[in-house]
């Protein structure tokens, strides 16, 4: 995946952090829950990282 600009949102919900995250050049955008206890640094290491996967999987063969 190229260097693109990652949009990152976090929302609580209860005792849980709802995550969005947005590629500002396509759009694709990835959901995830994580821990109201969760390390920043961690959440945004755990955003890039999904994004990456779904990223990938849009690539053809």
């Amino acid at each position: 995946m190229s260097k693109h600009e990652i949009l990152i949102e976090t929302r609580q919900f209860g005792h849980s952090l709802r995550v969005t995250a947005v590629d500002a050049a396509t759009g694709t955008e990835v959901v995830f829950q994580a821990p109201l206890s969760a390390n920043p640094i961690q959440i945004k290491r755990l955003a890039v990282d999904k994004m990456r996967y779904v990223m990938a999987r849009k690539q053809p063969p």
